[in-house]
């Protein structure tokens, strides 16, 4: 278990130019690989679309030791419907805070020195107007829950999370891998989980060898496998192999042979123009609007 890592959480986004500009300009992370995409992921990684589609993974640094973002962009679909299954993700950076201030960023203080800011997509961040910490500034994940115990019970008893904390009365748990690394925080909302259609995934990494366990330990506990154990190819790079779960609430979660992906994931240094020429090359906000038509809203 001492192994594990996490490694990013995957979002949805319609407006790939303005959700370049909140990563990148007030977040400050950098760009550390985009791929572009001709057909639908084999395990859905842009959501259950078949289209051309693109992924930009954006971070504060290499994803060796850094939880980072991973921005699925699909070439036909302008929104996506939120729901109550992601609650925000929470960082250190005062840094971040100036830039949005200087960029005219909405900011809502929502404690002492937390300011909330929304990314395009209606994304929820937590920024904590602090010094960036010499480690990764991603703090936590958090997650609606429909019932604590039993989720608790899920992650840490299945999955092998340590608690870290766990407050009954605020009805919140915070779990890890590791202490230095990224957390996930679960919080109840009070009724039943709603996925929409933005719903994203968070992806952890283990040895290869230990998948085909996990994938035995879901079909033993009678858990949900969304994806069983499956070879993954991005062109002119690794092919890793990955199972998607399901947690109690349906929250989708990818277990990723790290070897594979530790060559996958390689910073390239021509993330930054990959990405920019492919947002320059796409022409379908314009199609669009010369055809009097929106782009479809999932």
């Amino acid at each position: 278990m001492a192994a594990r890592r996490a490694l990013h959480f995957v979002f949805k986004v319609g407006d790939r130019a303005r959700t370049a500009r909140f990563y990148r300009e007030l977040l400050g992370m950098k760009v550390l690989r985009h791929e572009e995409f001709e057909e639908g992921c084999k395990a859905s990684c842009n959501g259950p679309y078949d289209g051309k589609w693109s992924k930009t993974m954006v971070g504060y640094g290499p994803e060796d030791n850094h939880f980072v973002a991973e921005l699925t962009y699909n070439y036909g679909i302008g929104e996506y419907r939120l729901g109550n299954d992601f609650l925000g993700i929470t960082l250190v950076s005062s840094q971040a805070v100036s830039n949005a201030k200087k960029m005219g960023w909405p900011l809502k203080e929502v404690t002492s020195g937390v300011f909330e800011a929304e990314a395009p997509g209606g994304y929820k961040f937590y920024l904590e107007d602090k010094e960036e910490p010499k480690q990764d500034p991603v703090w936590k994940v958090t997650l609606g829950v429909s019932n604590l115990q039993k989720s608790v019970s899920y992650w840490s008893g299945l999955l092998g999370m340590k608690i870290y904390e766990k407050d009954e009365e605020k009805q919140r748990a915070l779990l890890g891998y590791a202490d230095n690394q990224c957390k996930l925080e679960l919080k109840a909302v009070g009724g039943a989980v709603d996925h929409g259609t933005a719903f994203g995934r968070i992806a952890f990494s283990c040895a290869k060898d230990e998948l085909p366990s996990i994938e035995a330990l879901m079909k033993k506990e009678n858990q949900k496998i969304l994806t069983p154990l499956v070879s993954l190819d991005t062109p002119g790079k690794a092919t890793v192999q990955v199972v998607i779960l399901a947690d109690p609430d349906g929250h989708e979660i990818c277990f990723v042979g790290d070897e594979a992906f530790r060559e996958l994931s390689q910073v390239d240094p021509n993330g930054d123009k990959l990405l920019d020429d492919a947002m320059a090359a796409d022409n379908s906000d314009k199609w669009f609007a010369e055809h009097n038509m929106k782009k479809v809203s999932a």
